[in-house]
């Protein structure tokens, strides 16, 4: 009971949490969340001589390795292919009872099928399963998960915090009809983005666990003019809905450079629970709110857990924030941007070291460049007028170990950040085995990283059988099969009752090159351990052109040749039948003469 009077729905209360949320974020830390991450991105895309007052006179050299740790980290994070697999608690799930499954998944597959009105048995839930597991890859595919992914990996690299979200979308065009005459469509699916963690308060900072969270604020900043619609679409008044200009919690350097004639708002979606009144179970609610406006009353949104899945690069304990590793390698970055310039600035002037002229001797008139054979006048004693007249100035002294400084800062940080030169491939490929075992080991640290990525990756899945289960009504599943794009039929309301866990298979991220793979499959091709097809189908992309219709024109030539096998070994069994004794001197001739009178007898047609 306390916990459900606590849940605040105003949009004055809800904006005063949301203050109070932003004014946590901006103590983490010596600058704080926002002004931290700004400076974690400059430096990540190489912006990182911002506000230094060095002038314009002298060259400002970077040595970017912030990014290069960075594209290294997150592309040993997520470079191995994930398959998940879904299976549901309690219910057994063995090989019998797969191959139970394939004669009733034939007869779900059916047009006549009707569920049985009994709970899923073993066998029905593991066909449910298995069509979720393929049915995942289908979504993911559609809200392009990995390339979102690609996101995520970014945003938590440079504030160390990336956050998944997963709505639903009722404008979504499913393709598929809730009827035969295909009148009634079926809209409405799942919608998948990427936040920035600037845009997401949790309502208790301390805790780690976003499911266990008593609320969670998402803010966005959106047209006055949609936010207007929204809100009488829902039947609420939208005279309070009116631009805003609140910029400050926005998301990087460029969040906060609205154009002049901007017409955007600020608008909160809360998530929370609801719990009943002896705190034993809860709904999932959410309410939308502008900060003098409501844009829709509170509903629930019908899921069972949060639809928010989060991913920590340095996870900091009694922390819902996780921290970047950037932050920590900036001083490192600066220090060497400096002694780089300074080398610079160095060569420079001993290449063009600053004059000298006597004024005295050289008249004003006379025009001094850098071009050589010039020829200068003077005017003066009969001295030698060289040293008197001009002169160069001495450029500062560069010790000899100062590159080497440079050097051991540069490598110990990337060494130390784990991406040494076996990592990285800066290494002579002299030994092929000894490189992959050095590589391998310099990758183990990321092992860390790798987990908590695939745990996010399994949060996710859950999500969205949350969503397929609660949602999804009476409609049939998209899965990719070898024959083709098959449709499951699926009854949401009948696996209500499931618990459904989700497991994610790693599958091995290649470090071999393609030409090492083309001659690994000319191998196994040429021992016969798989058919031309199957080497085809395993080619790296791109190799050869028009693949498909290759592999196509191959399997229809193996389907002729398998055809004529099919008739000459009928020919040869009623040859056999009708004249036994001349069968026998037949099988006993050489294979070239065999040869020769099955084509007589086939009609000259090819063997």
């Amino acid at each position: 009971m306390q916990e459900r009077l606590t849940i605040k729905t105003e949009p004055k209360a809800i904006f005063s949490e949301y203050e109070q949320g932003n004014t946590y974020k901006a103590s983490v830390g010596k600058l704080g969340l926002f002004e931290q991450t700004k400076m974690n991105e400059r430096f990540f895309v190489g912006d990182q001589w911002y506000g230094a007052q060095c002038g314009n006179e002298r060259p400002l050299v970077r040595q970017n390795i912030i990014k290069r740790i960075g594209e290294f980290k997150m592309a040993s994070v997520g470079a191995a292919p994930v398959t998940v697999n879904y299976t549901a608690d309690g219910i057994p799930n063995t090989n019998d009872i797969k191959k139970q499954g394939e004669e009733v998944r034939a007869q779900m597959m059916g047009a006549d099928w009707q569920a049985p009105k009994a709970q899923p048995d073993p066998v029905e839930v593991s066909i449910i399963t298995e069509a979720l597991s393929g049915y995942q890859k289908i979504c993911a595919e559609r809200v392009k998960f990995d390339v979102k992914n690609e996101q995520l990996l970014r945003n938590a690299y440079i504030s160390g915090t990336g956050i998944a979200y997963t709505y639903w979308d009722d404008d979504i065009d499913t393709g598929l009809y809730a009827d035969e005459g295909r009148t009634q469509k079926i809209k409405g699916d799942i919608a998948f983005e990427i936040l920035d963690i600037e845009n997401v308060i949790f309502g208790d900072p301390n805790n780690d666990d976003v499911q266990s969270q008593p609320y969670i604020l998402i803010s966005q900043r959106l047209d006055v003019e949609s936010v207007r619609r929204e809100a009488k679409r829902n039947r609420l008044s939208a005279d309070d809905i009116l631009p805003d200009g609140a910029t400050q919690y926005n998301s990087g350097d460029r969040g906060e450079q609205e154009p002049t004639d901007s017409r955007r708002v600020t608008v909160i979606t809360k998530l929370y629970k609801e719990w009943d009144k002896d705190g034993s179970a809860f709904k999932v609610m959410a309410v939308k709110v502008t900060e003098k406006a409501t844009v829709r009353k509170p509903w629930n949104i019908g899921l069972t857990m949060y639809p928010i899945a989060k991913f920590c690069w340095e996870r900091r304990r009694s922390s819902a924030y996780g921290d970047s590793e950037i932050t920590y390698l900036i001083p490192n970055q600066i220090a060497i941007n400096r002694m780089v310039t300074a080398e610079c600035w160095s060569a420079i002037t001993v290449g063009m070291p600053k004059m000298i002229v006597n004024g005295n001797i050289i008249d004003e008139t006379t025009r001094i460049t850098n071009d050589p054979g010039q020829i200068i006048r003077v005017y003066g004693t009969a001295e030698d007028p060289a040293p008197s007249a001009i002169s160069y100035v001495a450029p500062p002294y560069v010790a000899a170990q100062y590159q080497n400084i440079v050097n051991d800062i540069i490598n110990n940080t990337l060494s130390s950040s784990g991406a040494n030169d076996a990592a990285l491939g800066d290494i002579r490929p002299d030994n092929a085995a000894a490189i992959i075992q050095m590589r391998e080991a310099a990758l183990q640290p990321m092992q860390v990283y790798q987990n908590r990525y695939y745990a996010f990756v399994e949060e996710v899945a859950r999500i969205w059988a949350d969503f397929w289960i609660n949602k999804y009504g009476n409609r049939s599943l998209k899965i990719e099969t070898r024959n083709g794009a098959e449709y499951m039929p699926f009854d949401a309301e009948r696996y209500k009752n499931l618990v459904l866990t989700a497991r994610v298979d790693v599958g091995a991220s290649t470090l071999w090159s393609e030409s090492v793979v083309i001659s690994t499959l000319d191998g196994l091709l040429s021992a016969q351990i798989i058919t031309p097809e199957q080497y085809l189908e395993r080619m790296p992309k791109g190799i050869i052109p028009r693949l498909t219709e290759l592999i196509e024109d191959i399997k229809q030539q193996n389907e002729q040749a398998a055809t004529m096998q099919g008739e000459q070994d009928d020919t040869m069994r009623q040859f056999a039948e009708q004249y036994p004794q001349e069968y026998a001197q037949f099988a006993q001739l050489p294979p070239e003469e065999q040869q020769m009178m099955m084509q007589q007898i086939m009609g000259g047609g090819a063997v």
